[in-house]
């Protein structure tokens, strides 16, 4: 029972950190283009590779093992309404991508992030944050749950540098649609993007893009203890990054089958959690972000979990790693040389690679260890943090 319990919770740490789920900033609609479109198009290895539960299944696919999976979210945003009945919009892929002529976009009712802690937690968060075999100066910040159902919140516990961005919403948007769906269409892993894209609807301009970027490599990190009680941590540097990002949620087996105190931890060297800091970020937030040592740079493939965080997580621990990518971006009618730029429509895409490890009393998931190593030792405000203090509300 015990070890269902840290399952769980690991399974849910893994959840927040490696898939960002569809959870963004409110928005005023946009004065410019009829119609935007978005699409986010990642690459899942590692524990989450291989499918955990439904949720994750409705977007990988399935799957098992730790082979690496795709994801792909579609969205579509439109000042205008249907010119006849109800909203009606396809994506028309390329035969590459697999998945038939078409993929419809679904207007949905309401849109809300699903409750993955349904319970108030209990006892302390601890929040560390850096690259090194000590934390630093300040460390950790603690969050007491008691304290905060009290509305006592610690001042400057949110960082809000990098905001959620997922472009269309139902908020913003007079129309708006999405995928995945309800048609049984699932991204595979043998799915590629490049080709001609063609978004047809009866409530925006016909869209039309040729891209030429392709899912993102899959990750492979090897980890291993050091003798100070921190964990190193190395990776592969993959074609196409702008920047890494390491992060941990563990904690430890509180009294009768309790949680005890929880515990998080990113590679930011300055202290920056949540939000959209483990979205798809573009190329140029990334720059700025990897100039003042939130991000790692693209050439890092390294980075020391610190020995307190690792004891503060005794009982489990769930890492992830997330390669920002890149961007394409398209737009119609072109930009003319004079005169006014009446917009029909924007396109963007944006990638990213994840992948994430567990090590949980004896057991490790994901990942991988070398020779003579121990083990693979392996919105709402703030992401994580935003979903275990309650906050936020629907997109």
């Amino acid at each position: 029972m015990k070890n269902r319990r840290l399952i769980a919770v690991a399974l849910v740490g893994a959840a927040l950190f490696a898939v960002s789920l569809p959870l963004v900033a409110q928005q005023k609609p946009a004065a410019g283009p009829v119609a935007r479109y978005d699409m986010r198009a990642g690459t899942v290895s590692g524990m989450a590779g291989g499918g955990m539960g439904s949720a994750m299944g409705m977007m990988f696919g399935g799957g098992g093992g730790n082979k690496a999976q795709h994801e792909l979210y579609l969205r579509i945003g439109s000042t205008q309404g249907p010119a006849k009945g109800n909203p009606k919009a396809d994506h028309f892929m390329p035969p590459n991508a697999k998945l038939g002529k078409s993929v419809a976009l679904v207007t949905p009712r309401e849109e809300k992030v699903p409750d993955m802690l349904p319970e108030q937690p209990k006892g302390r968060l601890l929040i560390f944050w850096g690259c090194g075999e000590r934390v630093g100066k300040g460390q950790p910040v603690v969050i007491d749950f008691a304290k905060v159902a009290r509305g006592q919140v610690p001042p400057g516990l949110w960082n809000s540098a990098v905001i959620r961005d997922w472009g269309p919403t139902a908020s913003n948007s007079k129309t708006f649609a999405r995928w995945p769906a309800e048609d049984g269409k699932y991204v595979k892993a043998d799915s590629s993007l490049p080709g001609l894209h063609r978004i047809a609807s009866n409530y925006a301009p016909e869209i039309s893009f040729t891209l030429a970027k392709d899912f993102m490599a899959p990750l492979a990190v090897r980890t291993g203890s050091l003798p100070s009680g921190a964990t190193r941590t190395n990776w592969t540097g993959i074609a196409g990054a702008t920047g890494y990002l390491v992060g941990l949620f563990g904690g430890k087996q509180g009294p009768n089958g309790e949680m005890g105190d929880m515990v998080m931890w990113t590679s930011s060297s300055t202290r920056q959690f949540g939000n959209g800091l483990a979205d798809w970020l573009s190329p140029g937030q990334v720059a700025g972000l990897v100039k003042s040592g939130t991000v790692l740079a693209p050439t890092a493939t390294s980075c020391a979990i610190p020995a307190e965080v690792n004891r503060a997580a005794a009982d489990f621990k769930v890492g992830t790693l997330t390669a920002f990518g890149p961007e394409e971006n398209f737009s119609y009618p072109p930009k003319p040389a004079a005169g006014p730029w009446n917009l029909q429509w924007t396109a963007r895409v944006r990638h990213r690679s994840t992948t994430s490890w567990m090590n949980m009393q004896g057991m490790s998931m994901g990942g991988s260890q070398g020779a003579g190593q121990t083990g693979a030792d392996c919105k709402r405000k703030g992401g994580i943090m935003g979903g275990i203090l309650g906050g936020g509300g629907d997109c």
